[in-house]
């Protein structure tokens, strides 16, 4: 019997075994659909976030305020030393960075880039306009004019802040996409010039921000005002930030240098305290969720292979089944000159036929679920042709291994007794 003979054979059996077939493929499809699925769910997610930094730019980072923790101890009431033997003060403890402080900073910096000092007015507060109203998701944030640019806010309609709104601190505000998609329903840009209520104060709407995506957290569902407004409400931050976006992402470690220089003598360090403040690049939390969403792509490569050795158990079972079943056959195919060989292959045939059968419709729902979730990100279309590629030949390893034993079984029935099998 030719190789082709038995892999026709193999298949017309699968064929006249729809049910048994279905339900065997319908195991594997599900275990590869939540492996792909999972897999293009995450890469659309990556996309999305590496997208949504980019935005933001690589070449930014920000200076805030970060509590030390430092350990009090001894006869040292003045001073404690940190692991690099640099002296921290308590008078340089519990610092927050100030109005003036940020200023200072910004009048000062003398390298090449821009800076913005901003700080977090409220959050979960809720914006009205007429008989309209938000969740109370919203968040206030006060700046200066170069906030947007520096945190990757792009205004597609009205205006940005200008020096009469920063000192004034007059109640103006620029909203997010959702924010005015929310408020404004039929037509978001005529949220320009209105006055909407927030969080019970009344605000002129100056501008409308493009939308980041949803992947960044609530990034729409920002007020944008003047820092000196933000200052106002009553869970004001009591620490400023400052934003700094060089020119060339090459400049980065040498500006981040100068602006601890100048950001020590801001805080009055000497040279041997250590600082009390800290400086974060913007590609830091990129590399934190894209790791966090990696350690998931490994757990569902684990849920996904752990459901494939399930669905191998089950195949090998319908296989031996199979032989019991078809042990006449055997013993008919060997009367008629077939060897043990060509016993092997047609089994081995028909588990292979129905792991890959398995593997492509497990591949088809997976993307199409995983790009559901594309969808909801607004990334494009995403297809992890290496897991593609590495399913089906994870499920022809199934498959074949799977088969090896009932082959085995099948081409070792003594022909005679095959014969005699009712």
């Amino acid at each position: 019997m030719t190789l082709k003979n038995s892999f026709a054979l193999a298949f017309s059996t699968v064929k006249s075994n729809k049910l048994r077939t279905g339900i065997t493929v319908a195991i594997i499809a599900f275990g590869i659909m939540a492996l792909i699925g999972i897999i293009t769910a995450i890469e659309a997610m990556n996309q999305s976030i590496t997208e949504s930094f980019s935005s933001m730019g690589a070449n930014a980072f920000t200076i805030k305020f970060k509590e030390s923790r430092v350990r009090f101890g001894g006869n040292n009431d003045d001073a404690t030393v940190s692991k690099r033997g640099l002296i921290q003060k308590k008078s340089n403890l519990n610092k927050p960075i100030k109005k003036d402080d940020a200023e200072f900073f910004k009048q000062n910096f003398k390298f090449p880039a821009k800076v913005s000092i901003y700080l977090r007015g409220a959050r979960s507060i809720e914006c009205i306009y007429e008989n309209k109203k938000t969740n109370p998701v919203c968040a206030v944030w006060g700046g200066d004019e170069n906030y947007l640019e520096v945190n990757g806010y792009k205004i597609v309609n009205g205006r940005n802040l200008n020096n009469i709104d920063i000192e004034s601190g007059r109640n103006v505000c620029i909203i997010g996409s959702n924010i005015a998609a929310k408020l404004f329903p039929d037509n978001a840009d005529q949220c320009i010039d209105q006055v909407i209520r927030v969080s019970g104060m009344p605000y002129r709407v100056i501008g409308l921000l493009k939308s980041k995506g949803s992947s960044m957290g609530r990034v729409d569902d920002i007020i944008f005002t003047s820092y000196n407004n933000a200052r106002k409400f009553n869970d004001a931050a009591s620490s400023f930030l400052i934003g700094v976006m060089v020119t060339n992402v090459i400049d980065l470690n040498i500006a981040t240098g100068e602006a601890s220089s100048v950001f020590r003598a801001v805080r009055k360090l000497q040279p041997k305290d250590a600082e009390n403040f800290v400086i974060e690049k913007s590609d830091k939390f990129a590399e934190m969720f894209i790791g966090f969403l990696s350690g998931i792509s490994g757990a569902a490569a684990v849920i996904g292979l752990i459901t494939l050795l399930g669905a191998a158990i089950g195949l090998m079972n319908i296989m031996l089944v199979a032989v019991n079943e078809r042990t006449r056959e055997v013993g008919l195919i060997k009367a008629l000159g077939g060897t043990k060989k060509d016993i092997k292959q047609q089994f081995l045939f028909e588990s292979m036929i129905i792991s890959v059968m398995g593997a492509v419709v497990g591949i088809f729902l997976g993307i199409l679920i995983g790009n559901t979730a594309a969808l909801l990100l607004k990334t494009g279309v995403v297809i992890p042709w290496l897991w593609v590629i590495g399913g089906i030949v994870i499920c022809s390893a199934v498959g074949l291994l799977a088969g090896v034993y009932p082959a085995s079984k099948a081409a070792k029935l003594n022909p005679i007794v095959a014969l005699r099998h009712e």
